[in-house]
């Protein structure tokens, strides 16, 4: 289960979620058989030699998890699968620009996270394959702005995606209820509706009543990372130019964000920390941005204390956190295999399967009025239909502008910038300074 990233972050998640599971609902190929497959079938095609297909992948990527390697075996009894898998995508990450360069040391099929695939489709195109005209590939069942991440200027598609993290508003209804505020889910998506402002403006209302050691969102950081994730321009504009100073976006997430911190409404952590974890356990925050990938890590850090108190409602706008692409490298010896491989692993019904198996949401639209996906309740957070709610803000999500560095501009954005706001008390103008100046430093400007 991804989304947004697996740095140092989401390895933790990814940890948590890969053990719950169904609770929601790097070498080059060789040709033979030597030992039996990492991830896929032992059978054979009437004992002669079958083609060896590798995919490398970072962190628990999800795939040979939810059994579709074994799956595809099956269908192909000629091929063989076998993963290789780093656990950081840090480190991943420069060793797949690395051999892209050199053309060696590839795997057949290769995983890209979503932060870095503006830079893989912009400077590696020439060394991928265009998986768009591979056989059983069908654009339309892709949403458009997840297509259009992984596609050239020219039109060729080097990445298929395979999983989104579009998000909702996870919220404590205890804490609600205590608070004097509407616990239906239906309701509560209506506090804020269209603008998140009105979140804001929520907040402020619990705050009012806010039961004893309770604050009403997690982190300022967390609700920049969801504003800006709702907004089609962020970080560069479509000429590839670095316009986040200047971006009205950018701007309006920094500000409302900041605006959490100066209103008291928040708990003051740091995701992905152990007081962030903690905070889940001890029920201090009422709600929290959360992305279809963080149920699963909900779930794991509120533990059996926190069935039925948690729900998921309506994020104010179509929001999305995380995803991740497949691709198929020209230096590769079995292109095709690997192309048709891809395109398989990413079609619709294996998506839907990735969805049930392991929380991962899907990025093809057609899966969506699949029953696993669109009847998909979630029992922890009171029956939520998470299929429908999930379904409906990935569709309304805008096509994002994409950078190379967009990850870079993140982090000093929200470890720089505005955790010094929420924590420390620094004035917004000044941790906008610094957040800016480490941003100039890290991109060389």
């Amino acid at each position: 289960m991804r989304r947004r990233t697996r740095t140092p972050r989401r390895l933790a998640a990814l940890a948590a979620v890969a053990a719950l599971g169904a609770a929601l609902l790097a070498g080059c190929a060789d040709d033979g058989d030597d030992g039996g497959p990492a991830g896929g079938s032992s059978g054979g095609g009437g004992g002669g030699a079958r083609t060896t297909l590798t995919v490398g992948v970072f962190g628990a990527f999800g795939l040979k998890e939810a059994g579709l390697y074994d799956a595809y075996t099956r269908l192909h009894p000629e091929i063989e699968i076998k993963q290789t898998s780093i656990e950081r995508n840090e480190n991943y990450y420069p060793q797949l620009l690395t051999h892209l360069a050199s053309g060696s040391g590839l795997a057949d099929v290769q995983a890209v996270e979503v932060n870095n695939i503006a830079e893989v489709t912009a400077t590696q195109a020439g060394r991928l394959e265009d998986l768009g005209r591979t056989a059983g590939v069908d654009r339309s069942a892709f949403l458009p702005w997840k297509w259009g991440q992984a596609t050239t200027r020219d039109g060729r598609t080097v990445g298929l995606g395979t999983d989104i993290g579009p998000q909702g508003i996870c919220y404590r209804k205890d804490l609600f209820a205590a608070a004097g505020l509407p616990t239906d889910r239906e309701e509560v998506g209506r506090l804020w509706a269209g603008d998140w402002r009105r979140y804001l403006a929520a907040g402020d209302r619990y705050k009012a009543k806010a039961p004893k050691g309770t604050a009403f969102v997690d982190s300022a950081s967390g609700v920049m990372a969801a504003i800006t994730g709702s907004g089609a321009t962020r970080f560069y504009d479509a000429d590839g130019k670095t316009v986040y100073k200047t971006s009205p976006g950018v701007k309006d997430a920094w500000d409302t964000a900041a605006a959490f911190a100066t209103h008291g409404l928040t708990a003051k952590l740091q995701q992905f920390q152990p007081s962030w974890d903690q905070g889940f356990a001890n029920g201090t925050f009422a709600t929290v941005s959360c992305p279809a990938w963080m149920l699963g890590y909900i779930q794991d850090k509120a533990g059996a204390a926190g069935r039925g108190k948690w729900d998921v409602a309506a994020a104010p706008k179509p929001s999305n956190w995380g995803g991740s692409f497949l691709v198929v490298p020209s230096a590769g010896k079995h292109r095709a295999e690997a192309a048709a491989l891809a395109a398989w692993l990413t079609a619709p019904a294996q998506q839907a399967t990735l969805f049930e198996k392991r929380g991962s949401f899907p990025s093809a639209r057609a899966a969506y009025t699949l029953p696993s996906v669109a009847g998909a309740r979630h029992d922890y957070f009171g029956g939520a239909p998470i299929g429908q709610i999930f379904a409906r803000a990935a569709e309304g999500t805008p096509v994002q502008i994409l950078g190379p560095k967009d990850l870079v501009i993140a982090q000093n954005l929200a470890d720089v910038g505005m955790l010094q706001i929420d924590q420390k008390g620094t004035s917004p103008e000044d941790a906008w300074t610094a957040a800016t100046k480490a941003i100039d430093n890290a991109l060389d400007q």
